[in-house]
């Protein structure tokens, strides 16, 4: 579990948010950003009312270490260090410690870059209906949660509100532009390969993730969170079994929970209770012990 856990983040006295999401906050500054995970948890498009404590401790930790892993690929994170933070921010310690990154504005690329090693999902789903996935032809027979021949890059719409829809390249390319398209398609499947072959030497699968991009000073970049289990899906090698539905390190608990209770998905969403959050809380912590047990929150 993780240790020195920063307190529940509410807010801040007196500086409201240039936008608040379901489970983080940004702070628009000039050209830059600060943004804020919360241990809010979403499912269902709803907010649950529980925290997951750490929660949004461990996704800030675990993006800062893949921007610092993949350091020669340009990035939007300044630090996350928030006594370098501008003023009044820097004096928001224990509200920020942990869970906060402070980055430089990008304009954003409006797909989502979606690299999957594994067929599970809303790729299973259109597997089975189609035989393929965003377009891409896939060998019949395969199993749920099936390891693919190579990882496909499967983009999707980025809906401001409702559910992104996976799209095709050629979509994706009428959408940033074909030569964008084709750019983003490598840089996202290379990344997809190098933090795949990482996680493995640490007992973790990414069965498949979400980059997002955007342009900074012209130039491509790695914007929003980064390999994370709200961004990605984690299973543990050792519980790994293709052919049925597998234990992710997120908040799958919540979600078979809020399911088994019989929840409607309509607001509002019930409390959890204190042993569905004690696992959840377990889940996400092994994603970074896992993978950075090493890291040092002062970086």
């Amino acid at each position: 579990m993780i240790e020195g856990k920063p307190e529940e983040y509410t807010g801040l006295e007196g500086i409201e948010p240039a936008y608040k999401g379901k489970v983080r906050d940004i702070f628009e500054l000039d050209g830059k950003l600060i943004l804020v995970a919360s241990d809010r948890v979403s499912a269902y498009d709803s907010v649950i009312p529980t925290p997951i404590p750490a929660k949004g401790a461990i996704l800030t930790m675990i993006s800062a270490q893949w921007f610092k892993w993949f350091e020669e690929v340009p990035n939007h994170m300044i630090t996350t260090q928030v006594d370098m933070f501008p003023e009044p921010f820097n004096r928001f310690e224990a509200e920020l410690a942990g869970r906060a990154m402070l980055v430089k504005k990008a304009e954003r690329l409006d797909i989502e870059c979606v690299v999957r090693g594994y067929i599970v999902g809303s790729g299973w789903k259109e597997y089975k209906n189609s035989g393929s996935v965003c377009g891409i032809e896939l060998p019949a027979g395969l199993e749920l949660a099936g390891k693919l021949e190579e990882p496909i890059f499967t983009p999707s719409t980025k809906a401001e509100t409702g559910h992104d829809e996976n799209i095709s390249i050629e979509e994706a390319g009428r959408i940033v532009g074909m030569e964008m398209a084709e750019k983003l398609k490598k840089l996202s499947l290379d990344l997809y390969s190098r933090a795949s072959e990482y996680a493995s030497s640490r007992s973790i699968i990414i069965a498949d993730t979400k980059f997002e991009f955007g342009l900074i000073d012209g130039e491509i970049a790695i914007i929003d969170e980064i390999l994370t289990p709200d961004s990605s899906r984690f299973w543990l090698s050792e519980e790994y079994e293709p052919g049925h539905p597998q234990l992710s390190l997120d908040k799958q608990f919540v979600r078979d929970y809020l399911d088994s209770i019989g929840w409607d998905h309509d607001p509002p969403a019930p409390e959890l209770p204190p042993e569905v959050v004690e696992k959840t809380v377990e889940r996400y912590s092994l994603a970074v012990e896992r993978l950075f047990p090493d890291f040092d929150r002062k970086g």
